[in-house]
């Protein structure tokens, strides 16, 4: 992560939420806000999941597509598909096709479907207490913590697949479990509640 940016629109960013259009957008709207309910913290799952090892912005640009083809990332849906569906994903190149990431989409379904709590409880059940000052720099913002890495044993035990440390905080960091924005970033989130 680079340091702060300010816009064309006079707004302070975290450097790389100004890089591009659609970082842009994602960073002002989405990224580091809470985000709850089973199938949307599914989707996020996934979707950290499919970028490892890519640019987020490649996912990004691929997220019409990758909904599409896991309809619309509802849990008991992509739970059912079966060796058929598996094809079909690898076959369709608006999406990353890659065989163990969509085995691991659908593995990932069905072990949620088994989650007496339910994903979302589940996942923020590892949320340190909201209210932690914005890191300085960029720096300052870890890889992985603590709590990402029980998240991964936790995932892990439960059946789920490419939910390493790291992608479990990435996935922390995009659902606002963390506020990773920089100190003096205009976004401001009900984790954190003052601009940094």
């Amino acid at each position: 992560m680079t340091e702060l940016v300010i816009g064309a629109d006079g707004l302070a960013r975290c450097g790389w939420g100004a890089s591009t259009p659609d970082y842009a957008v994602y960073h002002d709207t989405e990224w580091g806000r809470p985000l709850h309910g089973d199938d949307a913290l599914y989707e996020r799952m996934t979707l950290e999941a499919f970028q490892s090892g890519l640019s987020w912005l490649t996912i990004l640009r691929k997220r019409e597509a990758f909904r599409a083809a896991f309809a619309g990332f509802r849990i008991d849906a992509v739970a059912g598909y079966d060796e058929a569906d598996v094809a079909r994903l690898l076959a369709d190149a608006g999406i990353v096709r890659n065989r163990a990431k969509i085995e691991a989409a659908i593995a990932n379904a069905r072990a949620a479907q088994q989650l007496p709590e339910g994903l979302s409880a589940l996942l923020w059940s590892f949320a340190p207490p909201a209210g932690r000052a914005r890191p300085g720099s960029g720096a300052a913002v870890p890889a992985l913590t603590d709590a990402s890495t029980a998240m991964a044993k936790a995932l892990k035990k439960r059946g789920f697949r490419f939910v390493g440390p790291t992608t479990a905080y990435a996935l922390m960091q995009a659902t606002g479990m963390v506020d990773d924005h920089l100190a003096g970033c205009h976004v401001v989130t009900s984790r954190t509640g003052v601009m940094g």
